[in-house]
């Protein structure tokens, strides 16, 4: 390709501003950020102006706020006048140590109640909730917590999961127990294995490869590990731009999540449906699946199903489970359309070329 051609596949990279918890003044029971454009003028509740175009994205089981901050910043960066809300899921991040920290049970029921009512909190209705795995179930379950029909139209994006029970339904080496069993559920027995606090991260690191998990999986696993309380101060590498920290020198370190409070809402997540949402999906509602190209998951005729009950399935290529992370310009393509968001730098020049 070209230098003109190279050019127009870059994305933008207009400012982006990240108002934090602290910053809200909110004394919600959920750690948030929010990520906005360069022509957002709203700073919260508190502000006169209006509320901008807003989207959710929820992470998904064992992760935290900041594994989707990179797809927040792209989509923002591409269409300033919008905003996303990110959050800790309850006993995920900070939120899993904040004293108003939501109680048990802990569901995926229950995490969608507690978004909702930290958008209440915000006073803000978003266009859009995009939730990844776990966090597809969320946002489906947000929205069967209103009437059949919507105070506002919404569109729903479900990253890589299904609506219906999981178990049995895992792709690749997911489930069975065994050595090669990369599962969701066998990875929090492992992590309940580890012996806290742990002297380093590199400690966790080993435990969780030498259980046959994978480095990228083992390293991910580590951005979840703080300083232990009352640890003497050490030196430290932050990664990532967020409040999630590799500590390379001594310990104690321990988990910012609440592993028990987690296996409880993984093993909700594997036995919740939302076909109900499927097959009869309240006014407002426009909802959309994506599936990864090497999904956790083997789809067989759901696809149909939910394509017969008038929803969208649609393929992402060269990206496993985490579709933000593997191919996040082609994430933003399927997306970008059904909320008219600016088109991709790349696909813009696709459509320019056909067109010429």
């Amino acid at each position: 390709m070209n230098a003109e051609g190279t050019e127009m596949w870059r994305p933008a990279q207009a400012a982006v501003r990240h108002l934090r918890r602290e910053t809200v003044g909110l004394d919600s029971n959920l750690a948030f950020e929010i990520v906005q454009g360069s022509d957002v003028q709203w700073s919260g509740v508190q502000d006169s102006a209006a509320a901008p175009p807003t989207a959710v994205l929820v992470h998904g089981i064992l992760g935290h706020k900041t594994n989707l901050s990179s797809f927040a910043e792209l989509l923002v960066r591409r269409n300033p006048d919008w905003q996303v809300v990110l959050a800790d899921l309850r006993c995920h991040g900070e939120s899993a140590s904040l004293p108003s920290r939501p109680q048990g049970p802990h569901g995926v029921q229950e995490a969608a109640h507690d978004l909702l009512q930290l958008l209440r909190q915000l006073r803000l209705f978003p266009r859009v909730l995009i939730g990844h795995s776990f966090g597809g179930k969320v946002v489906m379950s947000m929205v069967q917590q209103f009437s059949a029909k919507l105070p506002r139209p919404v569109q729903v994006w479900v990253l890589d999961t299904l609506p219906g029970p999981l178990a049995g339904r895992a792709a690749g080496g997911r489930g069975g127990g065994g050595p090669n069993d990369d599962s969701p559920e066998r990875l929090i027995e492992v992590l309940r294995a580890v012996p806290m606090p742990a002297p380093n991260r590199q400690t966790v690191i080993d435990h969780v490869l030498t259980a046959g998990f994978s480095l990228p999986i083992a390293r991910w696993v580590a951005t979840n590990l703080r300083r232990a309380p009352d640890a003497p101060p050490l030196s430290f590498d932050q990664v990532g731009g967020g409040l999630y920290t590799y500590y390379e020198g001594g310990g104690p370190l321990t988990w910012t999540f609440d592993l028990e409070g987690i296996a409880e809402m993984y093993r909700s997540y594997e036995a919740s449906q939302q076909w109900d949402l499927v097959t009869r999906p309240p006014e407002g509602l426009s909802l959309d699946f994506v599936r990864a190209e090497r999904s956790a998951y083997h789809w067989g005729t759901d696809i149909n199903k939910i394509r017969s009950a008038g929803h969208g399935v649609y393929l992402l290529p060269a990206s496993g489970h985490w579709v933000a992370a593997d191919n996040a310009a082609g994430l933003y393509d399927l997306i970008a359309p059904s909320l008219q968001l600016a088109p991709s730098p790349r696909r813009r020049f696709q459509e320019e070329a056909y067109a010429a």
